[in-house]
């Protein structure tokens, strides 16, 4: 039976890894009255957020906090003060009181370009959705006092929150940006990353290619062509560039995760589980790394280890139903199957709608001789998913232990129907139980 269900439950799906997206905070440009490198210093000395402002170019943060504290206790729905007061804190890292800064100031001015930015690129750092909508908003407005360095951050931005959902908004906000400042490197790789979700391989390739010409050691256009390039198989021109970056940079998680991909899906998985072994070491916490390493295990068959490193990522994630459901995987394979049940249920009650899990409770509730519990699992199984060889069979084997006669007679053919020679000893078993049952 295992060759059978080894189809039913071992694709498990994990969140593939992305690409780091450069989205800082504290770029976010200067308060209005202060200066910047690529643009002229204009002092209001008249205003009193002059000081306040001046020490905030000089950086002198505590020095400006104090200032805009005492005026902000008389003046406390002046715009462009709080802003400025957010930025402080932005400054040094206190990112809550810097976003309660910043929507004050969109509170008492919605039309505030820098506080929509800059509160856009901190839910953005934070992985925020609302990022997104904050900086659509800003790209609508016109920084104070005018900046199309600032404006032009605001649409690369924007460029880098939809590349994904959206890549010909992306492509848009992109060219907008390259009306207000000379294109970069950084912009090249964006085309890229753009060309890449369109599904334009070609150009995405030949942007990652020019990055690398101006800048060979480009840890993010390494990272993206190889991406590409194992995608379509061509591993042969994909290790070079791994092995040169690893050369340079041994320890890069991101890196070393794509070699260890690379040595898989070469064959070479003794050298994977190794590169694996290292990143684990290295980030015993990281989920993406962890699944590697255990999914790497279960191709070698080392059941025992795997379990282990799926047992400790439950440990501090244990509402994480695609973890529960793949330990069950390996639990099944080591023949635990009361565990293996635990743990599939623990998974749908977390994600209701998770067909594999349910496929799995059917698969060890059948080995527990539970098969009232078998038929309610797959009758939630068929609301969300195919039927299949190895469910007809789990159907049949288990109406067939309740003496339901009729509906196993009815699934034992469905499987022979369907398996067409794949499971020959399952296929032995129903005919045989067919040519007693329908005697």
């Amino acid at each position: 039976m295992q060759l059978l269900f080894s189809v039913l439950i071992l694709a498990l799906v994990f969140p593939a890894l992305f690409l780091p997206v450069d989205l800082q905070a504290q770029s976010a440009p200067l308060p209005p009255g202060t200066s910047a490198p690529d643009q002229p210093t204009i002092q209001a000395q008249a205003s009193p957020l002059a000081q306040p402002e001046a020490a905030i170019d000089a950086k002198n943060y505590d020095k400006a906090r104090g200032l805009l504290d005492a005026y902000l206790s008389t003046n406390p729905g002046d715009a462009r003060a709080l802003f400025d007061r957010g930025y402080c804190d932005d400054a040094q890292g206190k990112t809550q009181t810097a976003e309660n800064y910043y929507r004050r100031a969109i509170v008492a001015d919605p039309k505030l370009f820098e506080a929509r930015l800059a509160l856009g690129l901190l839910l953005a750092q934070a992985g925020s959705e609302e990022a997104q909508t904050q900086i659509e908003m800003a790209v609508t407005l016109e920084p104070n006092p005018p900046s199309p360095a600032a404006k032009a951050q605001a649409y690369r931005t924007l460029a880098k929150l939809v590349r994904e959902s959206d890549p010909d908004a992306a492509k848009q906000a992109l060219l907008e940006a390259l009306k207000l400042s000379p294109e970069t490197a950084s912009d090249t790789l964006l085309t890229a990353e753009i060309a890449e979700a369109e599904g334009d391989k070609d150009i995405a390739e030949q942007a990652y290619r020019r990055v690398l010409k101006v800048d060979p050691q480009s840890s993010a256009a390494t990272a993206g062509l190889v991406h590409l390039l194992m995608e379509e198989k061509r591993y042969s021109d994909a290790e070079p560039l791994l092995k040169a970056a690893l050369t340079r940079d041994p320890d890069d998680p991101a890196l070393n995760t794509q070699y260890a991909a690379l040595l898989g899906a070469e064959g070479k998985m003794d050298e994977a589980v190794a590169a694996l072994e290292k990143l684990h070491r290295l980030q015993p916490q990281d989920r993406s790394i962890g699944v590697m390493l255990a999914d790497a295990y279960m191709q070698t068959e080392n059941y025992e280890k795997a379990d282990s490193v799926y047992a400790d990522l439950l440990v501090s994630a244990p509402n994480d139903a695609a973890l529960a459901s793949a330990r069950g995987v390996v639990l099944i394979r080591e023949q635990k199957y009361a565990q293996a049940l635990e743990l599939f249920q623990r998974a749908v009650k977390i994600k209701q709608d998770d067909s594999d899990a349910w496929g799995g409770i059917a698969l060890a509730a059948s080995n527990t001789h539970q098969y009232s519990l078998v038929v309610e699992a797959l009758t939630m199984r068929s609301k969300l998913a195919s039927e299949t060889p190895a469910t007809y069979f789990l159907w049949a084997t288990a109406y067939d232990n309740l003496h339901q006669k009729k509906q196993s007679v009815e699934y034992y053919q469905l499987f022979l129907k369907s398996a067409l020679g794949k499971f020959p000893d399952e296929e032995w078993q129903a005919k045989q139980r067919l040519a007693i049952l329908e005697k």
